[in-house]
Parts: C-alpha cells; structure tokens; sequence
C-alpha cells in the first residue's frame, strides 16, 4: 500500500502483523471444539459452523491447490458438516477463490478489515440519555443477545446463544460481552475476544435496534471494550466490518488493512 506523495502506508505494517500473528491461528476452543491441522491449514471442527483458515501465502498451485481443496471438503462432507474457508484479498496463489469455486465452495459477503491501536480508542464512553452499558456473562442474557440478533437481523440467532454460552464457559477471561440497555430492554450487544500469545483482541457484534442507531452507542461500545483491551495490555483491536460498520470505523481512526471473503461449503451442495 501507498499512501500520499509515495508514503508507506500505515496500513502495510499492521497487515504484516496481522499476518503473522492472527492468520491460521484459533483461541482456546469451547468444549467439543477442537483444532487440527492438514498442511498449511487450520480446521476447526465442533461450532455451529466449521471453520478453515491458512497463511497468506499458500506454497501450492494447480493440481495441488485443489487436491487440498478438494481434501478439506471430502472431510467435511463424510461428516455432514458445513464449513467456512476464510479467505482475503491479498493471498496467494490468486487462483484460489476459482479453485474453491469449482469445488462447489460459494463466495459470501465480504468485508473489511480494519485495525486500530487500543489505546486510541480506549475512552470514557458516552452513551445516550437512558442508555446503560454492562457487561454481562449469565447464560441468559446471552440468550437475549440472541434475540436482539434475531429482531435486528431476522431469522433465528439462538444459535449466537449457544456460542457465546460455551466461548464464556470454556474461557471466562477470553471474552468480554456487553449490552446497551433501555427501560431493561437490551437494544444493542458487542463483545470483546481476546487472542492470548498475540498482541490483538478482536471486536465482535455490534447489533443494534433500528430506533437506536445514530446515537453514539456503537461508539460507546468500541470505547468501553476498548478500555478493556489497553488495561489487559492488548494493543490492537481488530475488526472484521461489514459496509455499514466499515466507514464509521475508519472515521473513528481504525485502518483498512484488507478485506476478507468467506467461502462457503454445505452438505446439500453437488460434489464432483
């Protein structure tokens, strides 16, 4: 990346270190998720979708990229699971989103990626008159996370429930969820996921009811997990952002470092 008069742009070296540090890496698993490896890649088996990531550049090409490919849905297929590849806009080799395709794997959204130094962000936050933030971790107020998903995004989130429930049960200290409440309604939810051994923690959610958008309360999210983040001595904060999220972020000073495309891949798909 270049930025103004033929600068480096900031942006190079913190994807150089999310690279190194965040690529084909997972946090401790939840109970009955488990980790393994096939070459350069990373599965993880046992939430509600299976995930798979790798390293920037994988040293492979034609025949073998997709014999790899192709290995990786065979797995996931004999056990009826679906399953995520995480790709970004800068791996190598370049043939693999078409590899991919012609293994029956479909492009999802794609998003931003965006890092920011903690501190930076780290602030009293300011939410709205009659907005209170909390941090929470009893079961069920993850189940009314789950719902505001639901009422936000439509269709059925329990599952969001059910995954928040075991990341806290398996890690405690690892995930830090809040809520913005009103007259005891939750109106909006975001979490904090610490990545031990590295420098990041990522910021997750972010959903809000509609009547509550526009009034600093995504902003006061990202500024308490923030302070969370700089008191445990984390110095990035990673996002993954959607197209909505992705212009606030970048106006509140996080970087666009590149973006990332989730290929996916379900059972009830034709396999060659």
């Amino acid at each position: 990346m270049r930025g103004v008069n033929g600068l480096t742009d900031p942006g190079d070296s913190l994807l150089a270190i999310y690279d190194n540090q965040l690529r084909g890496v997972f946090p401790n698993p939840s109970a009955g998720v488990w980790c393994d490896d096939d070459g350069p890649l990373l599965r993880v088996v046992g939430q509600t979708q299976a995930l798979i990531t790798g390293p920037q550049h994988i040293e492979l090409h034609d025949d073998d990229l997709r014999r790899l490919i192709t290995r990786q849905r065979d797995f996931f297929a004999e056990r009826g699971l679906p399953v995520e590849w995480r790709t970004h806009r800068h791996d190598e080799p370049a043939s693999l989103p078409s590899c991919l395709e012609s293994a029956g794997f479909t492009p999802g959204r794609e998003k931003t990626v965006l890092v920011g130094r903690a501190v930076d962000f780290a602030r009293e936050p300011a939410p709205p008159p009659g907005v209170v933030l909390r941090r929470v971790a009893a079961d069920h107020e993850m189940r009314r996370i789950a719902a505001l998903a639901s009422a936000v995004w439509g269709g059925d989130w329990t599952w969001l429930g059910d995954h928040l429930i075991q990341r806290i049960a398996a890690a405690p200290d690892e995930t830090a969820v809040l809520v913005a409440e009103a007259d005891g309604e939750v109106v909006a939810a975001a979490w904090l996921v610490y990545r031990p051994g590295t420098d990041f923690a990522g910021l997750r959610g972010g959903s809000t009811l509609a009547p509550y958008r526009g009034r600093g309360i995504y902003r006061s999210l990202i500024a308490a997990r923030a302070q969370l983040a700089a008191g445990r001595g984390v110095k990035y904060l990673q996002v993954d952002a959607s197209d909505e999220s992705a212009p606030i972020l970048r106006r509140l000073g996080f970087c666009s470092v590149t973006t990332t495309t989730p290929y996916l891949w379900t059972p009830s798909r034709t396999t060659s």
